[in-house]
């Protein structure tokens, strides 16, 4: 279960995405994964979760950031159908 203060910080970062970023990186960036820093609004791309990740640390090492990927729902897919 996700504690309310994750969910919050997931639907902080999703909010910045969609007024911000969401246009400009769809148009150049797509299919990239986009690490939110939801403080300070800062974005970090890398063409894996792990690199955005990184680079997101390496500015807010103290902060918690959501990881999304550019023009999907899920910034990953775990296989099957439903």
């Amino acid at each position: 279960m996700v504690s309310a203060e994750t969910h919050e910080l997931i639907e902080r970062a999703r909010r910045i995405y969609e007024e911000r970023y969401k246009a400009k990186l769809e148009a150049t960036h797509l299919h990239a994964f986009v690490a939110i820093e939801p403080e300070s609004g800062d974005y970090f791309l890398g063409p894996t979760l792990s690199e955005a990740a990184e680079a997101c640390y390496a500015v807010h090492p103290d902060r918690r950031a959501c990881i999304l990927r550019v023009g999907h729902r899920a910034a990953v897919h775990m296989g099957g159908m439903l």
